[in-house]
């Protein structure tokens, strides 16, 4: 199985931040909303003249995903209703350079590059603007392959593409040869993805593709039999119900199963794609940055333990959620759920836990300490080794507790 450098280096990454953005972000009712609320298209595409964000929302974005902890960000360049936010040269008027008179990815791309943040491209497959993809579809693939073009031309080097949409035509020949062969000829190192939708997750596609995804769906092992590439996978989230925008969308999850979906995502190598929809100034809502910025201070305790780790497949006993990652032959990482807290009863609400994590390892144990600090006491026979977690003092609780294993 052949395995190449950037597919791992991509899988290094771990977190990422996804930004559905564009004219939609204007109306505050979700990424789809020309199609569920039956807009006129001449009444939609006039949005394009008042979709000018702010100057520096692409710097302000960028260092956001930053404090966040993420290394990479996956930008809509062109989402469903066709609006591009990148120069298309002549392929339509409909783009932010006729609108607010801006190449809106350049200002991202170079935003990214300012806070050492990778860029990464989001591509619709399919169009409801461009009038060939239902009237002429051969003529619809090359306009799409000229768009795409452009992304891997004039901009320098990027991360990646990320397709979204074949779903959409599941039986069509949507020329994937054609398409992928173009990218490597101008993107070599790019990783190629196809999201396949909220129903066939992690399923493998075609050769050229380096990323299975996982939409808002808990990542697995990817059965790799028979594929003669090493191929990633990729878990993308969103902290309410829409990916873009939505005003009157209150549905948040929690902090905590946010930081969860970030460990389990680890736990199989799985790199973890968080959404956030900025307005149509480019701003993000309080609640998301908020949420951004919390999950910056776990990343800080964790950053060594989520990058480079790979899974071992070391069971604990009685303890489904918890795993153990490897950094190297002497550095191991102990993800443990479900910690209690210890603190008086009349201010703590009291919580059952088990204070060993017990499992079957073949090193000698050095030393075990929180990654936010404190040592572990541990003990070790040829058959278990137990490690004694310590509950959270009150006034602390990260949800999922790293603890870095020392091996002789």
């Amino acid at each position: 199985m052949i395995v190449k450098e950037y597919i791992k280096d991509f899988e290094n990454l771990g977190f990422g931040m996804f930004v559905h953005f564009g004219l939609y972000s204007i109306l505050g009712r979700g990424e789809w909303a020309k199609y569920t609320h039956n807009i006129p298209a001449a009444e939609y595409e006039s949005l394009k003249h008042s979709f000018c964000p702010h100057k520096d929302w692409a710097k302000d974005l960028a260092s956001t995903a930053k404090k966040a902890g993420c290394r990479y960000i996956t930008l809509t360049s062109r989402h469903h209703d066709g609006f591009s936010l990148y120069d298309t040269c002549g392929l339509n008027d409909y783009d932010s350079v006729h609108g607010c008179g801006r190449d809106l990815i350049k200002e991202f791309v170079e935003a990214c590059r300012e806070n050492g943040i990778i860029p990464f491209f989001y591509h619709t497959l399919l169009d409801w603007h461009e009038p060939t993809y239902n009237a002429d579809f051969p003529a619809y693939l090359s306009y799409l392959r000229k768009s795409v073009e452009l992304l891997c031309t004039n901009y320098g080097k990027i991360g990646g593409i990320w397709f979204d949409g074949m779903w959409n035509k599941k039986e069509a020949d949507w020329e994937e040869d054609a398409l992928y062969s173009m990218i490597r000829k101008y993107q070599p190192d790019a990783m190629i993805i196809n999201n396949t939708g909220l129903g066939a997750m992690g399923e493998l596609g075609h050769i050229e593709l380096d990323s299975v995804t996982f939409e808002r769906g808990k990542p697995k092992p990817i059965n790799l039999e028979g594929s003669p590439k090493y191929i990633a996978s990729e878990m993308c989230q969103i902290f309410a119900e829409h990916w873009g925008y939505a005003k009157k969308d209150l549905h948040y999850k929690s902090l905590a199963s946010i930081i969860e979906d970030l460990a389990v995502c680890r736990r199989y190598r799985s790199n973890f794609l968080l959404n956030v929809g900025p307005k149509g100034d480019g701003t993000l809502r309080p609640m998301d940055k908020a949420m951004l910025e919390a999950m910056g201070e776990w990343v800080e305790y964790n950053e060594d333990a989520i990058r480079t780790c790979e899974p071992t497949g070391i069971a604990i006993d009685g303890k489904d959620k918890d795993f153990i990652l490897k950094k190297d032959e002497n550095t191991y990482y102990l993800f443990v759920h479900d910690l209690p807290m210890s603190a008086d009863p009349n201010v703590a609400v009291k919580r059952r836990g088990e204070f060993t994590e017990r499992f079957t390892f073949d090193k000698r144990i050095k030393s075990v300490e929180w990654t936010d600090g404190g040592i572990l006491e541990f003990s070790q026979n040829d058959i278990t080794t137990e490690v004694y977690t310590t509950p959270f003092l009150y006034g602390e609780d990260l949800v999922v507790r790293v603890a870095r294993i020392v091996t002789e």
